[in-house]
C-alpha cells in the first residue's frame, strides 16, 4: 500500500472563456510565442526549485472523457495540469504554487490543492 501521508495533488485550472485565456489570444503571434518560452523557463525554474518535494510531476491534461451510467460522453472542464508535491502541511503545500507560472505568465487562473488521504480499510 502507498502512504499517502503530506501528499497533495495539485490542479491546474483556467477556463477559455475567462479574460485571462481572451487577453492570451489576444497576443499576437509572436508575443504569444515569447511568452510561452518565458512561461516555459518559469516553469522549469519552479520545478527546479521544488523537486525535492515532487513526488509525481504530471502534466498537462487533454481532452475529456466522462462515463457514468449513460455511457461515455466528451465534455470540456477547466482541468489543463496536474502534479503531486509532498509538503509538512497543507499550507505548506499551497504556498508552493504561489506566483506560479500558470496564472503569473499563462492564462491559467487557478492551483487548488488537496490532500491525497488514505484509501479506506487499506
Amino acid at each position: 500500500m502507498t502512504d499517502n501521508s503530506n501528499t497533495y495533488l495539485a490542479v491546474f485550472l483556467g477556463s477559455r472563456t475567462s479574460p485571462q485565456w481572451k487577453a492570451w489570444e489576444a497576443l499576437s503571434e509572436a508575443d504569444r510565442k515569447a511568452r510561452e518560452q518565458q512561461g516555459m523557463a518559469a516553469w522549469h525554474a519552479w520545478v527546479n526549485k521544488h523537486k525535492d518535494a515532487i513526488a509525481g510531476l504530471g502534466g498537462p491534461l487533454g481532452k475529456t472523457k466522462r462515463v457514468d451510467n449513460g455511457g461515455i460522453t466528451d465534455i470540456s472542464n477547466e482541468m489543463g495540469a496536474f502534479t503531486v508535491v509532498r509538503a509538512a502541511s497543507h499550507e505548506d503545500a499551497a504556498r508552493m504554487f504561489e506566483n506560479h507560472p500558470h496564472f503569473a505568465i499563462f492564462p491559467g487562473e487557478r492551483v487548488e490543492i488537496m490532500p491525497v488521504l488514505p484509501i479506506p480499510g487499506g
